[in-house]
């Protein structure tokens, strides 16, 4: 690979990659999940929480298969706005709501809470849009 075309790569992953965490309550959560005992934040393992299934529900029966699109309550019909930050800039602002969410949702979807680990790696992917 010849330097120039490298070095754009290089400065395009980084400038995506200071992009996610940039969100002061995105760093402060996912700096308090770490501390009551999630590990390496896992963005991957995010992803294959948001699509995995548990009896017939999963993240995508509501929110959609994509982050980035508005998604539909199964129950109620409700449009969801997208969780993702770059299609709604309002989410992910107040640490507040995103514990209530992660609690209704983690119950509502897996049956349980979500443990830190799962919170850490489902928040830094969802931060990476």
């Amino acid at each position: 690979m010849k330097k120039p075309v490298l070095i754009l790569v290089l400065c395009i992953t980084s400038l995506s990659a200071f992009q996610a965490y940039a969100n002061p309550t995105v760093n402060n959560l996912l700096q308090k999940y770490q501390q009551q005992g999630a590990g390496t934040v896992a963005p991957d393992q995010g992803k294959n929480l948001w699509y995995a299934k548990k009896g017939d529900r999963s993240c995508t029966s509501c929110h959609g298969n994509s982050p980035e699109q508005t998604g539909k309550h199964i129950k109620t019909g409700k449009a969801i706005k997208p969780m993702s930050a770059s299609a709604n800039p309002k989410r992910f602002q107040d640490s507040k709501k995103v514990e209530k969410w992660f609690l209704r949702n983690c119950k509502w979807t897996l049956g349980r809470q979500c443990t830190m680990q799962e919170k850490a790696d489902t928040l830094s992917w969802l931060s990476s849009f």
